[in-house]
């Protein structure tokens, strides 16, 4: 059986129990179900999640969080490296800058990025951007596009792993 092309799913959707349930219920299974390997940078070891369960203030909490954040950091770049593509939700009034920072460093590793924006207020920098145009730019030059559905961007995220062979 021929491996699934990975692909890593950046965005903010783990910040709130409504984003993490479409990210769980939604985004990660209609990859796997059009045939890729999502990489989820949502999925934390247990641990991390023992130092987040801690009290906002808590002195173990606070002790332990600088050395949580570079792992946390570290393996979310181990796995855009390890990844064919990136899917990045764009959703917000402005693109979320950790996502941004993981589009800039897929760009600058050669990964394709397809960004998904479903969110109907304006984003872009000026009318002719959807979203903030650096961003825009560094989308498209992967190859990649922005979508406004997850079925459109799968279907271009599925275009960019059989022109790259990957």
């Amino acid at each position: 059986m021929a491996s699934r092309p990975k692909v890593y799913v950046a965005g903010p959707l783990g910040f709130s129990e409504s984003g993490r349930r479409y990210h769980e219920s939604v985004v990660l299974p209609a990859l796997v179900d059009a045939g890729f390997e999502p990489l989820d940078p949502w999925v934390l070891e247990a641990a991390e999640l023992a130092v987040f369960a801690l009290e906002r203030g808590h002195r173990d909490r606070i002790a332990r969080l600088p050395d949580v954040n570079r792992a946390i950091g570290a393996r979310n770049a181990e796995l855009i490296r390890a990844a064919s593509c990136v899917l990045a939700i764009l959703d917000g009034s402005d693109v979320d800058s950790g996502t941004a920072a993981e589009i800039g460093y897929a760009a600058a590793r050669s990964r394709p990025v397809v960004g998904l924006r479903t969110d109907l207020r304006p984003g872009g920098d000026n009318e002719a951007t959807t979203v903030n145009l650096q961003v825009e730019w560094f989308v498209e030059s992967t190859g990649g596009t922005i979508c406004t559905t997850l079925d459109r961007a799968i279907q271009a995220l599925t275009r960019l792993v059989a022109a790259g062979g990957n």
